[in-house]
């Protein structure tokens, strides 16, 4: 009870066939497509927003011009 021939695999490929149909099949190969290249379209711009020290780069301060400002107060030591 190994593995499955090549007739085996083929009467399950006509069995999805006839119970989903091409059409089906197509629309859902494409829409897993569009899934995978949607994700690596993702890692790449995740990528190129990360500078070459390994820092993320800050898009929005960057975009807007603006600095923000902040006070650091020293705790007392006891």
């Amino acid at each position: 009870m190994g593995s499955f021939s090549i007739w085996h695999w083929l009467i399950v490929l006509v069995i999805v066939l006839l119970i989903f149909g091409t059409k089906k099949l197509r629309n859902m190969g494409s829409d897993l497509g569009g899934a995978v290249k949607g994700f690596k379209d993702g890692m790449k711009s995740d990528d190129a927003a990360k500078k070459p020290d390994g820092q993320i780069a800050s898009t929005t301060a960057s975009a807007s011009g603006s600095t923000i400002e902040g006070e650091i107060k020293d705790r007392q030591k006891s």
